[in-house]
Order: structure tokens, then C-alpha cells, then sequence
């Protein structure tokens, strides 16, 4: 069973079609709204966590804008 949130997207939600990892993160998201618990860190300075996090969503960004220009 993943043990980390990289672990859970790789081997179970990036298999899942666009719209229905939407509706999942959706679901998540409306789950942590009615809770009282401080979800935000309000830190003022970036892990190596945070930064590599950043990366990896920066990437595969243009991954996937350069793969449609492509097609174009």
C-alpha cells in the first residue's frame, strides 16, 4: 500500500481519466473545507519538500503544453 501522497498519485490516481482525478481532488478538497483543522502551513520560507514539489508540478506542466503545441 503507498505510504506517501507521490506514491498514491503514481501507482493509483495517475491512471485515472482527467475528469475523474478532478472529481477526486474535488471530493478532497470539500472534505478539508468542513474541517476545523489548520490545513494551511504558514511558513515563510520552502522545504526542499516544497521546492521539489514545485519542480515537479512546473514540469510536468510543459510536459503537457509543449505535447499539445506538438499537435497542433
Amino acid at each position: 500500500m503507498p505510504s506517501t501522497a507521490q506514491e498514491v498519485y503514481n501507482e493509483i490516481i495517475q491512471s485515472l481519466s482527467p475528469k475523474e482525478q478532478f472529481r477526486l481532488a474535488t471530493l478532497i478538497m470539500n472534505k478539508l473545507g468542513q474541517q476545523k483543522l489548520p490545513v494551511i502551513d504558514q511558513r515563510d520560507y520552502w522545504t526542499e519538500q516544497d521546492q521539489a514539489d514545485v519542480v515537479n508540478f512546473s514540469l510536468q506542466y510543459a510536459a503537457s503544453i509543449f505535447s499539445e503545441e506538438e499537435a497542433v
